[in-house]
């Protein structure tokens, strides 16, 4: 259509309404000036403003839970869901690429970006898989709901989407894609609402939709991706309930550690994998029990901290750089390097060598300057390498030996002053002794053939010379042809640390040793060995020595870890914790008041030394000697007494401070309400000498306390009216402090609400938990309160199945949950639970459904039943829209927590999937559900209210079981079970409120207790080869459709059709002579039939002529009516046809023209559409 211009609004200048407005403007002008202009001028809106506000505010509020997140957060997980074609992989792919400048060429596990200067993000794609799904609805923090908009809402959708209502609902943001394919925009815009109310109907209103337009080179627009992307970085988490009290690890890579011979024998044995991932939730304790979704409960064989393969920036900065853009993706072959299973791919291009791998720069600096020239042409066609594949095949080129000849070179030193031993010296003889046991003898390489056939006793005594000399004097001299270590230091090495009394001996030593000597490790190599270095070790111990900012400039770039060595390790151990109970009980001469002054260090270091440097000194055989007490050598059941400590006991200051702590002091005194005045401190109570600097303030303090003691004995006595204003003043603070702990203080600060002061409690707590561990070394922290989520760990499982590495799929999640201390426990566990209103089935009771409840996955046999108040009624099916309870056999929980349950896993129907979702309610050891039972008997004998009743029970003992029971029979007469009768068996005696009759039908209702069966199967998706295919037990109706096979039936229980007979009951006979005083009211009024025939029936009626006359014409008149009637009725019906069959012929035209019509409509709308597309 043409648009048509629009004519400008022209202001009219004159007339009424100009006038009007301008008499308003006026009026307004003048009522500004009036104070009370601005206020409300009704209550009744005004009441209703303040009310909506207040709903606002409370809307806003939700319960208080603690936020257990750590200061350096683990990565965002989100988890990116939708029907397959929908976008999810293109969608992670622009993400990536808008955060990392990284294009992925496959998506496989996690992956971990960093997104801004304090969060990092791991994508991952969720599968069309139930399995999937369910773990993805347990870890995700956001979810990315894709819904392709050219087809509207799918199952999968509104599956996942009940599964998250169930586990805890994180945030849900929507993601329309196939934008493009809408080629009219008013359908587009028609669309997009209606879709948009659905998903607002689904989440709540106003939730979040994005709508992706179409794609560019593979990937999404970067304005919309850029869009959506700020949103997911400033998007706020709330801790959900069940992650906020279970840690759990999504693992993003696995190792199988298993030994490669075992392999070879035991293709299927039982392997050793490592999991690696990023602790989150709670905090996970060492030898915890841990859970797989989809391979069964593991113990943790070991867990520990790696350093973060996608850390943070080190400091704040104002934007990321290109280098703090990290991504971390092990399964997605990401930087050349791709982790399997069991093995570790590199992805190198073309023939890939170390010299074609370097940079242009650094091929000039090695190459002469002749050959510059040629490399800065060819310097161009080398490719620079950019990922860590290219690095580490650079790094496999360097190595100049071989493993094995690398072992052949090891070196052994059992004694510190011992020769080295090669491994290439050692070789092995076999002998066979005199009792024909064959032995196998280490011969080294410069051992003499003579040295085997020397007595054993001169070895002896040549042995114990040499360790009841005790001196290095000999071995030195022996062994001065020998290789020695050098004095270069490993980072965990002590053993070559001088001693106080060798130092100036090493020194002199050292001037005729060689630079450069053997190190233990590759580590030492070009380390430094002056002999005035400062050196310390991870024990504490130092080493003097010479540390200078030069050598640790010139230290190659390996060694850089040993610059400023000294501040590192003085700056590690400064802020050590103090061991208070070591101090305490090992070092009895260090008094309280140097532990409190902090006058121990030297002392106790020294002490430490020389303990350490002792046991250094002495031989690898020791005698230990005790030393022994006069006292402890008196063999006595009582413990010694130090005279010297009798003698406090002769002070009245020490009498006088606990002598109202017996039953003869002052009662008073304990609670502060004795005349005497307040006993002064304990002995040990008294900080105030040991706090002081000096000897000085010492014995000024002392002094001081001795002067209070003699005023406090000098006015023992006290006024005792000073001692009742004491007691008033202080029952006037503790009612002051009850009102405060009630109604708060308006003097301390502005008066919170409970949901602030519930806000504070938590966080002041939090704070508390935090600071409490903050000075403890990493070890003890995670042995006392766990290792901190946020931290990438490593988690150590044996004795997993073969099949869980064979058959690994990085596509789908593995997930590590921790499980406390009660959820590894079994029992009954009664849930209430509803069958969700699309599934198409009804539960039934005994057929198996696969629960998920917590981390767990199996299947269990449910019975359903219903409380009414007393008992737990059991339910042949699930009711309509109605809960009810459930009980079976499964691991326990706390309850309230929710669930989902599914008939299958396997089976991909087009039905709805989630079966039922539920709380649960209850967990006990027993159930208690109980099904009617109905009793049916009939009487032999009936007597006036007592009847003889037979079929109901088979023995005397079944009838001693229910006596007292109430019966009834099917008229409502009640009655009792008494007694059994002896003759015949089952037969009892019964009392009823009335007599019954013969053909009465007497009913026992009765409850029979049901038990639930004891089955519980865990879902081991992840063993499988194809993941989608875990069968479990199979349901009764799809067992007899499979063997095609009816349900059996009973003959009791068929329908079958009803014959009562008629029974005729005698008329109700009054005698005569009670008829007689009965009031004619209700006397019988029932005539008899008299047997003669009455004058009225005899005689005949006989018309006279007149009357025939009449008579003989209405009935001529009769006739002509009916005659003409009938005709009347005939040609009605003539016309009405006709009109019927005029009106179908109308129609009919009717009918043709309108077909002419839309086929003429729709014939010029197809040519508009055409000409409108070319």
């Amino acid at each position: 259509m043409e648009e048509r211009t629009q004519k400008p609004h022209i202001k009219k200048k004159a007339g009424k309404k100009v006038e009007r407005k301008k008499e308003n403007k006026f009026s307004n002008a003048k009522r500004s000036s009036n104070p009370k202009a601005f206020t409300f001028q009704s209550a009744g809106k005004a009441e209703k403003t303040v009310r909506r506000n207040f709903d606002i505010g409370e809307k806003k509020l939700h319960v208080p839970m603690v936020d257990r997140t750590p200061l350096e957060s683990p990565p965002v997980v989100i988890a990116v869901v939708g029907p397959p074609g929908t976008g999810k992989s293109t969608l992670i792919r622009s993400l990536v690429k808008r955060y990392t400048k990284h294009n992925l060429n496959e998506i496989k596990g996690p992956i971990t970006v960093v997104s801004g200067k304090k969060r990092r993000l791991t994508f991952m794609e969720c599968n069309n898989d139930l399995n999937s799904m369910i773990d993805i609805a347990k870890i995700a923090d956001l979810v990315l709901l894709m819904i392709d908009a050219s087809f509207g809402f799918e199952m999968e959708t509104f599956e996942f989407l009940n599964i998250l209502q169930s586990h805890g609902f994180p945030k849900v943001m929507g993601v329309l894609t196939h934008l493009d394919k809408f080629r009219n925009n008013k359908t587009l815009k028609t669309t997009k609402k209606r879709l948009k109310h659905r998903f607002w109907t689904e989440i709540y209103q106003g939730a979040k939709l994005f709508y992706l337009s179409g794609i560019i080179n593979g990937r999404y627009p970067n304005m919309e991706i850029q869009n959506l992307s700020r949103f997911i970085s400033v998007m706020k988490f709330r801790p959900l309930v069940w992650r906020n009290t279970h840690p759990y690890v999504v693992v993003d890579r696995i190792e199988d550690l298993t030994d490669p011979e075992l392999l070879h024998r035991k293709p299927n044995c039982d392997r050793t994998v490592t999991l690696y991932g990023y602790l989150r939730g709670t905090n996970l304790k060492p030898n915890m029990r841990v859970h797989i979704p989809g391979a069964g409960d593991h113990h943790l064989a070991d867990v520990s901290v790696l350093p973060d393969p996608c850390p943070l920036p080190d400091k704040e900065r104002k934007r990321l750089d290109e280098k703090h853009k990290l991504i971390y993706a092990p399964m997605s072959d990401v930087g050349g390097v791709m982790y399997d299973k069991d093995a570790v791919y590199i992805n190198v291009p073309g023939h890939f060598t170390k010299k074609s791998a370097y940079a242009p720069s650094e091929l000039t600096k090695e190459e002469g300057g002749e050959k510059e020239d040629d490399e800065d042409n060819n310097s161009a066609q080398q490719p620079i390498p950019y990922g860590a594949g290219e690095k580490l095949v650079m790094d496999l080129q360097d190595a100049q030996d071989t493993l094995a000849s690398q072992l052949e070179e090891s070196e052994l030193r059992i004694f510190s002053g011992s020769t080295p031993v090669k491994a290439s010296e050692v070789k092995e003889s076999l002998e066979e002794d005199e009792s024909g046991r064959t032995r196998r003898r280490a011969v080294f390489g410069d051992e003499d053939a003579e040295m085997e056939d020397d007595d054993e006793d001169d070895d002896d005594e040549d042995d114990d010379n040499v360790m009841d000399e005790g001196d290095d004097d000999d071995l030195e001299d022996e062994d001065e042809d020998a290789p020695r270590r050098g004095k270069a230091l490993s980072k965990f090495d002590t053993r070559n640390i001088p001693r106080k009394g060798e130092k100036e001996d090493k020194e002199a030593d050292g001037d005729n040793e060689p630079d450069f000597e053997f190190a233990d490790s590759d580590s030492d190599l070009g380390a430094d060995d002056d002999d005035n270095e400062d050196l310390v070790m991870v024990d504490g111990r130092k080493r003097r020595g010479s540390s200078s900012d030069d050598d640790d400039e010139e230290l190659a770039g390996e060694l850089r870890w040993k610059a400023n060595l000294k501040e590192k390790a003085s700056d590690m151990f400064s802020n050590r914790r103090i061991n208070l109970i070591s101090l305490i009980y090992n070092h009895p001469e260090i008094t309280p008041e140097d532990i409190l002054s902090g006058n121990y260090g030297d002392d106790v270091d020294n002490k430490d030394d020389d303990d350490v440097e002792n046991a250094e000194e002495e031989e690898f055989f020791k005698i230990n000697r005790e030393e022994t007490n006069i006292a402890e050598a008196i063999d006595s059941s009582r413990e010694p007494l130090d005279l010297e400590e009798l003698e406090d006991w002769d002070d009245e200051d020490t009498l006088d401070s606990i002598r109202n702590r017996f039953i003869t002091g002052d009662i008073d005194a304990a609670q502060g309400e004795s005349a005497f005045p307040p006993e002064e401190d304990e002995v040990m109570g008294d900080f105030e000498d040991l706090e002081a600097e000096d000897n000085d303030n010492e014995d000024e303090g002392d002094e001081e306390g001795d002067g209070k003691k003699k005023k406090d004995k000098e006015g023992m006595i006290r006024d005792p009216v000073m001692v009742e204003r004491e007691k008033i003043a202080r029952r006037k603070e503790e009612l002051r402090k009850k009102f405060v702990e009630e109604f708060g203080d308006d003097e301390e600060g502005p008066k919170m609400d409970f949901y602030e002061q519930k806000k504070a409690e938590i966080e002041q707590q939090l704070q508390t938990n935090r600071a409490e561990f903050e000075n403890d070394d990493p070890h003890t922290r995670a042995l006392v309160e766990g290792y901190r989520p946020g931290s990438y760990v490593r988690i150590l499982l044996k004795d997993m199945p073969c099949e869980f590495v064979q058959n690994f799929d990085p596509t789908f999640p593995i997930l590590v949950g921790g499980l406390l201390t009660s959820e590894s426990q079994f029992s009954w566990v009664q849930v209430r639970i509803k069958r969700h209103r699309w599934f198409p089935k009804t539960l039934k009771t005994n057929d198996p459904l696969i629960f998920s409840i917590g981390w767990r996955r199996f299947q269990s046999i449910p019975v359903y039943s219903l409380n009414d108040g007393t008992r737990n009624r059991m339910l042949k099916y699930t009711p309509e829209h109605m809960h009810c309870l459930a009980t079976f056999y499964g691991p326990v929980h706390t309850p309230n927590t929710g669930f989902c349950a599914v008939q299958g896993v396997s089976d991909n129907r087009v039905n709805f999937r989630i079966s039922a979702t539920g709380v649960i309610v209850d967990i006990s050891q027993s159930t208690e559900i109980v099904k009617k039972l109905k009793l049916t008997g009939f009487p032999t004998k009936v007597y006036r209210n007592t009847a003889f009743i037979r079929d109901m029970f088979t023995s005397a003992l079944e009838v001693a079981k229910f006596e007292g029971a109430n019966i009834r029979t099917v008229s409502g007469i009640r009655g009792q079970v008494k007694k059994a009768l002896p003759k015949p068996d089952g037969h009892f005696r019964a009392t009823f409120e009335d007599k019954i009759l013969m053909s009465d039908i007497v009913f026992l209702r009765a409850w029979y207790p049901v038990k639930p069966r004891k089955f519980y199967n865990p879902v081991t998706s992840l063993l499988l080869s194809s993941k989608q295919k875990w069968q479990g037990m199979r349901t009764t109706g799809q067992v007899r459709k499979e063997l095609d096979l009816h349900a059996p039936q009973k003959v009791d229980s068929i329908y079958k059709p009803i014959e009562r007979k008629e029974r005729r009951f005698n008329a109700l006979k009054v005698p005569k002579s009670l008829q007689a005083d009965l009031p004619f009211a209700n006397k019988p009024k029932n005539a008899t039939k008299s047997k003669k025939q009455s004058y009225l029936s005899k005689r005949a009626v006989i018309l006279e002529p007149e009357e025939k006359k009449i008579y003989t014409l209405m009935q001529q008149l009769n006739t002509l009516r009916n005659e003409k009637e009938r005709k009347r009725k005939l040609k009605n019906n003539e016309r009405l046809e006709m009109v019927e069959k005029k009106r179908a012929k109308i129609a009919e035209m009717n009918n043709q023209k309108e077909k002419e019509r839309r086929r003429e409509y729709f014939r010029k709308e197809q040519q508009k559409a055409k000409s409108s597309a070319r």
